[in-house]
Protein backbone atom coordinates (compact mmCIF):
# COMPACT_ATOMS: atom_id res chain seq x y z
CA UNK A 1 0.00 0.00 0.00
CA UNK A 2 3.17 2.44 0.50
CA UNK A 3 3.14 3.08 -3.02
CA UNK A 4 -0.64 4.63 -2.85
CA UNK A 5 0.61 6.77 0.11
CA UNK A 6 3.69 7.62 -2.01
CA UNK A 7 2.06 8.86 -5.21
CA UNK A 8 -0.69 10.85 -3.02
CA UNK A 9 1.57 12.61 -1.61
CA UNK A 10 4.09 13.09 -5.24
CA UNK A 11 0.93 14.57 -5.91
CA UNK A 12 -0.22 16.91 -3.61
CA UNK A 13 3.36 18.28 -3.74
CA UNK A 14 2.52 18.87 -7.67
CA UNK A 15 -0.84 20.30 -6.61
CA UNK A 16 0.88 22.72 -4.51
CA UNK A 17 3.16 24.15 -6.78
CA UNK A 18 0.58 24.39 -9.76
CA UNK A 19 -1.48 26.57 -7.24
CA UNK A 20 1.59 28.33 -6.29
CA UNK A 21 2.64 28.92 -10.18
CA UNK A 22 -1.09 30.03 -10.67
CA UNK A 23 -1.31 32.67 -7.90
CA UNK A 24 2.27 34.18 -8.82
CA UNK A 25 0.91 34.29 -12.60
CA UNK A 26 -2.15 36.53 -11.50
CA UNK A 27 0.03 38.20 -9.09
CA UNK A 28 2.70 39.49 -11.66
CA UNK A 29 0.22 40.70 -13.63
CA UNK A 30 -1.31 43.07 -11.00
CA UNK A 31 0.09 46.59 -11.03
CA UNK A 32 1.65 47.52 -7.69
CA UNK A 33 -1.71 49.80 -6.31
CA UNK A 34 -4.48 47.21 -7.25
CA UNK A 35 -2.30 44.37 -4.49
CA UNK A 36 -4.37 45.25 -2.09
CA UNK A 37 -7.82 46.23 -3.79
CA UNK A 38 -10.66 44.70 -2.16
CA UNK A 39 -14.23 45.00 -4.70
CA UNK A 40 -16.15 45.85 -1.82
CA UNK A 41 -16.25 46.04 2.34
CA UNK A 42 -16.97 42.58 2.79
CA UNK A 43 -14.88 41.00 0.23
CA UNK A 44 -12.23 40.85 2.96
CA UNK A 45 -13.72 40.87 6.31
CA UNK A 46 -12.36 37.69 8.05
CA UNK A 47 -10.53 38.71 10.67
CA UNK A 48 -8.62 36.10 12.63
CA UNK A 49 -6.54 37.97 14.82
CA UNK A 50 -6.02 39.98 12.04
CA UNK A 51 -4.60 37.66 9.86
CA UNK A 52 -5.07 38.75 6.34
CA UNK A 53 -4.06 42.74 7.64
CA UNK A 54 -0.95 44.38 5.94
CA UNK A 55 0.05 47.64 6.78
CA UNK A 56 -0.96 50.04 4.11
CA UNK A 57 2.51 50.99 3.14
CA UNK A 58 3.22 46.80 2.12
CA UNK A 59 5.35 46.85 -0.66
CA UNK A 60 5.39 44.28 -3.43
CA UNK A 61 8.35 42.87 -2.49
CA UNK A 62 7.18 42.69 0.97
CA UNK A 63 4.34 41.09 0.07
CA UNK A 64 6.21 38.45 -2.11
CA UNK A 65 8.61 37.56 0.75
CA UNK A 66 6.06 36.58 2.73
CA UNK A 67 4.33 34.74 -0.27
CA UNK A 68 7.89 32.56 -0.52
CA UNK A 69 7.64 32.30 3.52
CA UNK A 70 4.78 30.63 3.41
CA UNK A 71 4.99 28.72 0.45
CA UNK A 72 8.56 27.35 2.05
CA UNK A 73 6.67 26.18 5.52
CA UNK A 74 3.97 24.46 3.21
CA UNK A 75 6.54 22.69 1.27
CA UNK A 76 8.99 21.80 3.78
CA UNK A 77 5.65 20.26 6.04
CA UNK A 78 4.59 18.45 2.59
CA UNK A 79 8.34 17.29 2.40
CA UNK A 80 8.87 16.28 5.52
CA UNK A 81 6.07 13.59 5.04
CA UNK A 82 6.42 10.16 4.41
CA UNK A 83 4.34 7.26 3.03
CA UNK A 84 3.59 5.89 6.63
CA UNK A 85 2.51 9.21 7.56
CA UNK A 86 -0.65 9.17 5.31
CA UNK A 87 -3.07 7.69 7.67
CA UNK A 88 -1.75 8.82 10.98
CA UNK A 89 -3.94 11.34 12.83
CA UNK A 90 -3.50 14.71 12.92
CA UNK A 91 -6.20 18.11 14.81
CA UNK A 92 -7.23 21.03 13.48
CA UNK A 93 -9.09 22.76 15.88
CA UNK A 94 -9.30 19.93 18.12
CA UNK A 95 -10.99 17.93 15.30
CA UNK A 96 -9.05 14.05 14.19
CA UNK A 97 -8.40 13.95 10.63
CA UNK A 98 -5.79 11.40 8.44
CA UNK A 99 -2.85 12.91 7.28
CA UNK A 100 -4.69 11.98 4.08
CA UNK A 101 -7.91 14.38 5.26
CA UNK A 102 -5.58 17.49 6.17
CA UNK A 103 -3.50 17.70 3.11
CA UNK A 104 -6.79 17.27 1.13
CA UNK A 105 -8.52 20.10 3.19
CA UNK A 106 -5.30 22.49 2.80
CA UNK A 107 -5.13 21.85 -1.08
CA UNK A 108 -9.04 22.55 -1.17
CA UNK A 109 -8.56 25.54 0.66
CA UNK A 110 -5.59 26.89 -1.56
CA UNK A 111 -7.12 26.64 -4.46
CA UNK A 112 -10.20 27.94 -3.19
CA UNK A 113 -7.55 31.61 -2.14
CA UNK A 114 -5.54 31.30 -5.58
CA UNK A 115 -8.55 31.06 -7.48
CA UNK A 116 -9.87 34.36 -5.57
CA UNK A 117 -6.42 35.82 -6.68
CA UNK A 118 -6.59 34.83 -10.30
CA UNK A 119 -10.37 35.83 -10.32
CA UNK A 120 -8.94 39.79 -9.01
CA UNK A 121 -6.30 39.85 -10.74
CA UNK A 122 -7.83 38.68 -14.32
CA UNK A 123 -11.07 41.65 -13.37
CA UNK A 124 -8.57 43.68 -12.46
CA UNK A 125 -6.49 43.40 -15.88
CA UNK A 126 -9.88 42.60 -18.16
CA UNK A 127 -8.69 42.85 -21.91
CA UNK A 128 -5.10 42.99 -21.09
CA UNK A 129 -5.29 39.60 -18.97
CA UNK A 130 -2.79 36.78 -20.31
CA UNK A 131 -3.91 33.58 -19.82
CA UNK A 132 -2.63 31.43 -17.63
CA UNK A 133 -3.74 28.21 -18.88
CA UNK A 134 -5.32 26.95 -22.29
CA UNK A 135 -5.85 30.28 -24.17
CA UNK A 136 -9.54 30.73 -25.73
CA UNK A 137 -9.84 28.94 -29.55
CA UNK A 138 -7.04 27.08 -28.81
CA UNK A 139 -8.05 23.60 -26.99
CA UNK A 140 -7.73 21.50 -30.31
CA UNK A 141 -4.07 22.63 -30.74
CA UNK A 142 -3.95 21.79 -26.93
CA UNK A 143 -5.40 18.43 -27.22
CA UNK A 144 -3.54 17.40 -29.95
CA UNK A 145 0.40 17.88 -28.19
CA UNK A 146 1.92 14.95 -26.45
CA UNK A 147 1.99 15.14 -23.14
CA UNK A 148 6.01 15.53 -23.35
CA UNK A 149 5.61 18.66 -25.16
CA UNK A 150 2.79 20.31 -22.64
CA UNK A 151 5.42 18.95 -19.51
CA UNK A 152 7.88 21.06 -21.92
CA UNK A 153 5.85 24.61 -21.98
CA UNK A 154 5.41 24.21 -25.43
CA UNK A 155 2.00 25.35 -27.00
CA UNK A 156 -0.48 27.32 -26.39
CA UNK A 157 -0.45 26.89 -22.45
CA UNK A 158 1.13 30.10 -20.95
CA UNK A 159 3.84 28.29 -18.31
CA UNK A 160 5.52 30.24 -15.50
CA UNK A 161 8.12 28.79 -13.49
CA UNK A 162 7.51 25.99 -10.90
CA UNK A 163 9.93 25.87 -8.14
CA UNK A 164 9.84 24.55 -4.45
CA UNK A 165 11.54 27.61 -2.28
Amino acid sequence: MNEVEKHFLEEVRRQFRGHKRLGEGAIAQVKDDELFVAIDQESNSVDRDQEFELAPNTTREELMRAWEQGWTLVFSAVGSLKPDDVMRTVYIRQEPHTVLQALNRALAHYAFHVGQIVFLAKHLRASEWKTLSVPRGKSEEFNRMSVEQRRKGQGPVAKGPTREP
